[in-house]
């Protein structure tokens, strides 16, 4: 199934195979909707500019859930494997964490600098790392989300998405068009998967393997980059050949 949110408030549910619509629902937030994050076959969340929350459950038609703890805009949303725990990225700087199988909120992070931009586990879930619009990258312990744990910043005006490849290393899209690995804990920037070319990097995506990334940019172009490396990368040898202030270092073709 495919999810759609947009602009005018509504969500819509089509089959993936055939673009036929399955589900709609009109006004379903009082704001714009922002991000949409299936969890399971029945249940999914939404997102919207005005920073609500609400998480649906498709067997009644309805939200099971709806909060509105943070005050700016939800950018990004990432769920645990067992989607119990929903966590929300938000423009105001803080993380939302609600208990999605207790209908809950539970509680809300300290405020970061900048927009929390994007969310992704880490370290078989027990990190989060959150991007930020300027350019940091905040860590969080997972029982310990009250307070970042640590932050990385990048060389990067900003980081407007983010993606997993593997249990450490994540692919980072940025306002300048580059596209950067960077291992987290320990915190290093492993190189250029790929670029386009001075084009804020809207999405990523990648593929069930982890070989191959997905980009979009405000280019209104998709690339495709081969980051199969990445996954057999050791970070402490890369660190020795490294040149302070160098250009950095090419890690895929398209």
């Amino acid at each position: 199934e495919l999810f759609t949110v947009s602009k005018d408030k509504s969500i819509h549910i089509l089959t993936a195979e055939e673009g036929r619509l399955e589900m709609r629902f009109p006004k379903a937030h009082e704001s714009a909707l922002n991000c949409v994050l299936p969890i399971d076959n029945h249940i999914f969340a939404t997102g919207d500019d005005g920073g609500a929350v609400k998480v649906w459950d498709l067997r009644r038609g309805s939200a099971i859930l709806e909060a509105r703890q943070q005050e700016e805009y939800i950018s990004a949303m990432a769920v645990d494997g067992n989607g119990k725990i929903l966590l929300t990225a938000s423009g105001d700087g803080t993380l939302g964490i609600f208990n999605v199988k207790r209908r809950r909120f539970d509680l809300v992070s300290e405020p970061q600098n900048g927009d929390l931009t994007s969310v992704v586990l880490m370290k078989r879930g027990r990190k989060v790392a959150c991007g930020s619009s300027e350019g940091t990258i905040y860590l969080f312990n997972w029982d310990g989300f009250g307070a970042a744990s640590d932050r990385f910043a990048l060389r990067a005006e900003t980081i407007d998405c983010m993606v997993p490849i593997t249990d450490s290393i994540v692919c980072v899209g940025s306002l300048d068009g580059v596209i950067r690995a960077v291992n987290v804990l320990p915190n290093r920037v492993l190189g250029c998967v790929g670029q386009h070319l001075g084009e804020p990097i809207e999405q990523l995506a990648v593929a069930a393997d982890g070989k191959l990334l997905a980009s979009s940019g405000h280019d209104q172009k998709v690339k495709f980059w081969d980051v199969s490396s990445l996954g057999t990368m050791v970070v402490d040898d890369y660190r020795r050949k490294k040149k302070k202030g160098g250009p950095l270092r090419a890690l895929s073709s398209k």
